[in-house]
């Protein structure tokens, strides 16, 4: 399985104490602690869980049957939690991504209360040689091309900032 972000996102949680699905879809809603950065909607986050089980990259630790109907608790397993923390390490390879996955890794990092000093400097590393070629690129493009690339650009120059702010 290749996880997307709902499933790196219920992966990370679930290393963190036993959860169930209701929770992480109350912590992805628009109004929850890492809805705010990238929302899973409540379906999309039961799915996650289910693939995530069937990869073995979870397992249901315990039924919770306190106060309303049984939930299962989900827990990450050992393979699970060694994936998370090379995920949570490694840079996001194009800047268009850095708005939804980049920021899902910060704020993991923070939730987590571990350092998220060495993924910036590797977000930095990455996007140095980006910005080179984009200059590069700028300099002979032409026409609409022109647009493109001093988009991307910008961008680029903004996600570097961004990250000597941190």
């Amino acid at each position: 399985m290749r996880p997307g972000l709902p499933e790196w996102t219920v992966l990370a949680v679930t290393t963190e104490r036993p959860v169930h699905g209701f929770a992480v879809a109350a912590l992805t809603a628009a109004e929850g602690e890492i809805g705010r950065v990238w929302q899973i909607p409540r379906p999309i986050v039961y799915r996650a869980i289910g693939r995530l089980e069937e990869s073995g990259l979870i397992t249901a630790e315990a039924v919770e049957a306190a106060g309303g109907p049984p939930r299962t608790l989900y827990t990450a397993t050992v393979q699970g939690r060694e994936q998370v923390r090379s995920w949570l390490e490694a840079p996001v390879p194009h800047v268009r991504d850095m708005r939804s996955e980049l920021l899902l890794k910060l704020a993991i990092h923070h939730r987590q209360g571990s350092d998220p000093g060495p993924l910036v400097e590797r977000q930095r590393a990455v996007l140095g040689p980006i910005v080179t070629a984009l200059e590069a690129e700028l300099a002979g493009a032409d026409a609409f091309d022109r647009v493109l690339v001093a988009w991307r650009h910008a961008s680029a120059l903004a996600a570097v900032g961004f990250l000597d702010e941190l």
